[in-house]
């Protein structure tokens, strides 16, 4: 049986722009994780990338994900 592995789909600037993609995604029914590439910090910015927050979703829903991201930020 093949394991599912979970895949990097987007990079946010900042967790609570991760959060919303994360609710985004959830709410149409595609689960996702959320991954900070650093310890939070007091600052509400991002220093080459330190502030980062990667999402994650499994690897049989990555083409629904990314259309849907594609499809919000066109609208």
């Amino acid at each position: 049986m093949k394991q599912k592995k979970m895949v990097e789909i987007y990079r946010a600037a900042s967790e609570a722009e991760a959060r919303i993609i994360k609710s985004f995604l959830e709410s149409n029914g595609i689960p996702c994780l959320m991954k900070a590439n650093a310890a939070p910090s007091v600052h509400a910015f991002a220093i080459d990338g330190m502030g980062e927050v990667v999402i994650l979703v499994w690897e049989d829903v990555i083409e629904k994900a990314i259309e849907l991201i594609r499809e919000e930020e066109d609208a």
